[in-house]
């Protein structure tokens, strides 16, 4: 975006643009002096400073998403080597998730008030540093503060280093191009952790899925000081800390909730307690941010469609993708008897997809509309998912399997760059930093939420089984409502993004048309 929180002029080539709808006080005050780094050219072509910034930002975004998976293949070896019992095996990757989505939209703001470079090379060197230490963790004790230091820095990294990519470049061509990089970079490295978790555990150790990340944090820490610029608010308000207090612990106990009915049964209490005390808390963050004068989240900006629906369809996307990872995971191995390595190499085809659909959304979007990218991936991604109902078990539905899959993997992916172009669209620089602590808030707790809930669904229809033709039903009524969500997110984007204002005239979002005055946020 342009170092100035005015309004981008319309790419369409209809009439008179009319401007944005103006920010509210809290963006105007914390906007900040500067944008992120080297601006990209009028012309459209990326500088080659501009490159470096984009190399940079888009390297350490992959190695965040390589963190989520990279450690579920090594989970026996791990727990085998340290001592953790098969109860407790289940934290290394509770902890690390309850702080990345935790503290999430905590941190997008902070880096908003503070600077968004310091907050992410801070977070760079807390990771690097907590995965050296979980690499040489000797007892369970040691390990488990590394992933919760691990889940800490993600949360201060994604949502900064996001934020970054957003305001360094201008709304339009290039930051879709930006943004489909990262997108399918992101998906592509959530499949890569699943193949070298396995790879490293089987030829070197499990202690390698935490070493890999060193000398990739160490690379970025020594170039992004030089090629990224500081960005400072020009006027520090204060910290809404009631609401900052009240959202990271209602988004904790709502992820420690859903953890604990992935483990033990919608049933469990502890379960329940959590969803119920983070239900209660995150309502009471809403009395709050009506209260407060300086709200964490400004209500007129979660009243926008382009946030709050691009958000719902973002959480969908992440919940569906990844939970289908999970299931077809249990396919492969417990009904198809491959190694877990073979399984992990067999989403190198769903990787290739998404890497393929990363790089063809910024197009679609530019030649059609953000809208259109949405519902066509989307449609794209149901068919690829309900073709998976007709899976048999035998290894000749991998005929089936592969391409379902990449299918899949290519729709998914343009409903994720389209959900973060739509979700951080109009937005002054001043409140980037929100909108992509909301938009990365959605991906955590979507990636969190998927695999619980199927596992659920799993265990409900399959009775307790672990293997043969049981599980395999329980596994295709899991993918029947996968298939039915990703239906959902497709229905949220034709309805709440797509409806006709009271103008007539369809509203677009992030791609070619920009709102008229008719087109008020509702």
């Amino acid at each position: 975006m342009a170092p100035t929180p005015t309004p981008t002029p319309s790419t369409s080539t209809s009439s008179t643009p009319v401007p944005e709808t103006p920010a509210p006080p809290s963006a105007r005050t914390a906007a900040p002096a500067t944008a992120g780094s080297a601006p990209a050219p009028a012309d459209g072509r990326l500088t080659g400073r501009a490159r470096v910034v984009l190399a940079v930002l888009l390297v350490a975004q992959f190695m965040l998403a390589v963190d989520f998976s990279i450690l579920n293949v090594a989970l026996p070896a791990l727990g085998d080597d340290l001592g953790f019992s098969l109860g407790n095996l289940q934290w290394v990757a509770t902890a690390f998730a309850l702080c990345a989505a935790g503290f999430t939209l905590f941190f997008g703001r902070i880096g908003d008030l503070v600077g968004r470079r310091r907050i992410f090379l801070v977070g760079l060197a807390v990771l690097g540093a907590a995965s050296l230490a979980g690499g040489l963790a000797t007892s369970p004790g040691v390990l488990l503060a590394a992933r919760v230091a691990q889940g800490l820095a993600t949360a201060a990294v994604t949502p900064a280093g996001l934020s970054l990519l957003t305001t360094s470049f201008p709304e339009g061509p290039l930051r879709q191009r930006a943004l489909g990089l990262n997108g399918a970079l992101m998906s592509a490295g959530f499949t890569t952790g699943a193949v070298l978790g396995g790879v490293l555990t089987d030829l070197l150790s499990w202690r390698w899925s935490f070493f890999v990340n060193v000398p990739v944090a160490l690379a970025v820490l020594v170039v992004a000081p030089v090629v990224i610029k500081e960005s400072r608010p020009a006027v520090r308000p204060r910290l809404d800390l009631p609401g900052a207090v009240t959202v990271t612990l209602g988004l904790l106990g709502v992820v420690y909730g859903l953890t604990q009915a992935g483990e033990a049964g919608w049933t469990d209490p502890r379960a329940l307690a959590g969803l119920l005390a983070g239900a209660v808390l995150l309502a009471v963050f809403g009395l709050v941010e009506r209260r407060v004068a300086a709200p964490l989240v400004p209500l007129a900006v979660l009243r926008r469609r382009t946030v709050a629906g691009g958000n719902v369809i973002g959480l969908l996307a992440f919940v569906t993708e990844t939970s289908l990872v999970y299931l077809l995971t249990l396919y492969l191995q417990k009904t198809l008897g491959f190694s877990a390595l073979a399984a992990g190499l067999s989403f190198g085809v769903l990787g290739a997809g998404t890497l393929i659909g990363g790089l063809l959304a910024p197009r679609v979007i530019a030649r059609t509309s953000t809208l259109t990218a949405l519902v066509a991936g989307g449609t794209v991604q149901v068919a690829g998912t309900a073709a998976l109902l007709l899976l048999g078990p035998s290894t000749g539905w991998l005929g089936l399997l592969l391409p379902a899959t990449f299918l899949g993997g290519v729709g998914n992916m343009l409903v994720i760059v389209g959900f973060m172009v739509t979700a951080t669209s109009g937005l002054p620089d001043g409140e980037q930093g929100l909108a992509t602590g909301l938009a990365t808030m959605s991906q955590q707790i979507g990636i969190t939420l998927g695999t619980p809930v199927m596992s659920a669904i799993v265990t409900a229809t399959a009775g307790g089984a672990a293997t043969g033709t049981t599980l395999l039903h329980g596994v295709t009524v899991a993918v029947a409502w996968n298939t039915a969500l990703v239906a959902a997110g497709v229905l949220v984007a034709a309805v709440v993004l797509g409806r006709r204002n009271r103008g007539g005239t369809r509203t677009r979002t992030a791609g070619r048309v920009r709102p008229g005055p008719a087109a008020k946020e509702r």
